[in-house]
């Protein structure tokens, strides 16, 4: 099992799923998260894509190291990973944080991305979502991370699945959010130090095929979030998926598969050399 090696020393963790010859797509996971909530998409995308999942600093088996994280920093950790697996370019798909990271990935590198899908994420703070953040670091750092697992899931599950789903996704949850308190409370304030206009003010800058995938369920990251994304890459297209909530990546599946695979073999064509392009990966 991997370890890249970012520039401060810490060791991120990473795993590649299918054959080395294929387009490679690079999956960043949200707040508290780590590679194996990718396990759908990484088992849909096997036989046409070479996937490479990582865990952020602070989640997974990466690195959890005490004091400030910064999302600039969780980009350069990204193309660490990119760059030990012997990546020039991939296809970049980020949910939530990793949404935002992956945003500053297109922007600070853009010449290592091929696509870019950005999925229930945003591109600025608003005040409710950095006080609600605010407390979720409280409720770790007081109450411990289980209980900070059963009051996110509020957030994730989409209202008609909350009661059918809630008991495997306590489950799920508890186990996602196994990780330190400290390193969760580093991710969120890495969240929130992100400048109010930083992202926004820079999107128009981003040149490569973009995909931004929102539910219309969606109560952490709502469609307006996804809407200003969209309004403001100029090579971005927007898709709702209907039911969806945050969690739409397990909870509509098939349906959020079927429209990344679709969009990676457009962007993939628009890539690759005309006479590699049919060999690559469709």
């Amino acid at each position: 099992m991997p370890w890249a090696r970012a520039s401060d020393g810490v060791r991120i963790h990473y795993e590649v799923t299918g054959f080395r010859r294929r387009p490679p797509v690079v999956l960043i996971q949200g707040l508290g998260a780590e590679k194996n909530a990718w396990n759908i998409q990484r088992a849909a995308l096997a036989l046409r894509w070479r996937t490479i999942a990582l865990d952020n600093r602070g989640a997974g088996r990466s690195d959890k190291p005490d004091g400030m994280y910064d999302l600039e920093q969780m980009a350069d950790d990204v193309i660490a990973v990119l760059d030990d697996a012997g990546v020039d370019s991939a296809h970049v798909v980020g949910l939530s944080m990793g949404g935002g990271i992956s945003q500053i990935v297109a922007l600070k590198y853009p010449q290592r991305v091929r696509s870019l899908t950005l999925v229930a994420t945003a591109c600025r703070n608003h005040e409710w979502r950095e006080e609600l953040l605010a407390s979720w670091a409280q409720i770790a750092e007081t109450n411990g991370m289980a209980t900070l697992g059963r009051e996110a899931a509020r957030w994730t599950i989409g209202p008609r699945s909350f009661r059918r789903l809630v008991p495997t996704f306590g489950w799920f949850g508890a186990l996602q959010f196994l990780n330190p308190a400290g390193a969760f409370v580093s991710q969120v304030r890495a969240i929130l130090r992100t400048n109010d206009t930083g992202l926004s003010s820079e999107l128009a800058n981003i040149t490569c095929p973009t995909l931004v995938v929102v539910g219309n369920q969606d109560i952490l990251t709502p469609r307006g979030d996804a809407e200003e994304i969209a309004s403001l890459i100029p090579t971005a297209e927007l898709a709702v998926i209907s039911g969806g909530a945050h969690g739409l990546i397990f909870e509509h599946a098939s349906t959020f598969n079927r429209i990344l695979v679709e969009f990676l073999g457009r962007a993939e064509r628009a890539h690759a050399p005309r006479g590699d392009a049919v060999r690559s990966a469709l």
